[in-house]
């Protein structure tokens, strides 16, 4: 397991460093216009447009360029460097503070989210797969088939509208950057963030936990199991379970890697200062180096439930071995 995750950390490094590299100069140095003339806008002389080469850095060799961008991101050392931010260029405010700043309430969204579509879509999954072509079987594929056929951006409409704007009994959220955390979730503020999020989310969960269950329970060690004459709760939740619930975790950590990355429909919708509204706020106004610090920082996160989700593999199923 050692050498295995050893192996793992620095593959997760490279593919990193090839992102941010790619990243780096698809935004940069590829030929979609001067960096330093989208930063002042149209109307301006070439003197401004030289300082702003100058006041982002712009004009240093390309491999400062790029270790000011990664460093940037991340505290690195800075050997030859002095600067340790990529600034935004909209408001010259440090993207790596911003995006830091942002964080937690995508962190927040994104596990309220996960905890709520978990509860809701494994247990109809599993009933669903138990007691297949029963009436609860056909009820939990039609909360499926409703679940996934919702876009994120109608049902979030939809919920705002008849539970703030009709009924009242939910806010609509709308947070500001370094508001209470804590305090919002009090208030209610996530509630229907979290339900837009995961109830299309639940909905895949369901299918997927329920066609892993039943194709789980015809493998011949759950034949064996029975014929030792376990219970059938036993059979279903101790041995079927844990191997029909393998795909799921890989699909789990990909979503919270993808979210942790970004919201960013929820967010622009509900008003929540996170990682996808501050990453669609820079698109409006081609603020690139705001875009270039969202795409690193999904992919950093996406690599490392990647790498999570190898390492639960082997407690969920004994079968899974690593050299």
């Amino acid at each position: 397991m050692g050498r295995y995750l050893i192996r793992r950390t620095l593959f997760l490094i490279l593919v990193l460093f090839i992102v941010s590299l790619l990243t780096f100069l698809i935004f940069v140095k590829l030929p979609a216009g001067d960096p330093a003339r989208r930063a002042v806008g149209r109307s301006v002389t070439p003197e401004q447009i030289e300082a702003a080469r100058v006041a982002f850095g712009l004009d240093k060799p390309l491999i400062v360029q790029y270790a000011r961008f990664a460093k940037g991101l991340v505290p690195l050392p800075g050997w030859f460097l002095t600067e340790d931010v990529y600034y935004s260029y909209g408001s010259f405010v440090a993207v790596k503070e911003e995006i830091y700043r942002r964080l937690p309430v995508t962190i927040t969204l994104a596990l309220g989210a996960a905890v709520i579509w978990l509860a809701m879509g494994i247990p109809i999954g599993i009933i669903s797969g138990v007691r297949k072509g029963s009436v609860w079987d056909r009820a939990g594929m039609v909360f499926a088939l409703i679940g996934v056929s919702m876009p994120v951006f109608w049902l979030g409409q939809l919920l705002l509208y008849l539970f703030w704007f009709q009924l009242g009994w939910a806010p609509s959220s709308g947070l500001e950057i370094g508001d209470s955390i804590w305090t919002a979730i009090a208030k209610g503020e996530f509630i229907l963030p979290w339900i837009t999020l995961a109830f299309t989310s639940a909905a895949f969960y369901a299918r997927m936990v329920r066609g892993n269950l039943i194709e789980t329970m015809n493998e011949d060690y759950i034949r064996t199991a029975r014929a030792k004459g376990l219970a059938e709760r036993r059979v279903i939740y101790k041995h079927g379970l844990r191997g029909a619930l393998t795909p799921v975790v890989t699909m789990l950590g990909l979503d919270i890697g993808l979210l942790f990355g970004g919201a960013f429909i929820t967010e622009t919708l509900f008003g929540l200062p996170g990682i996808g509204q501050y990453a669609v706020q820079a698109i409006f106004v081609n603020d690139f180096p705001v875009v270039m610090g969202v795409t690193v920082l999904g992919a950093m996160f996406i690599a490392v439930a990647n790498l999570v989700v190898d390492v639960v593999y082997a407690f969920l199923d004994p079968r899974v071995r690593y050299t």
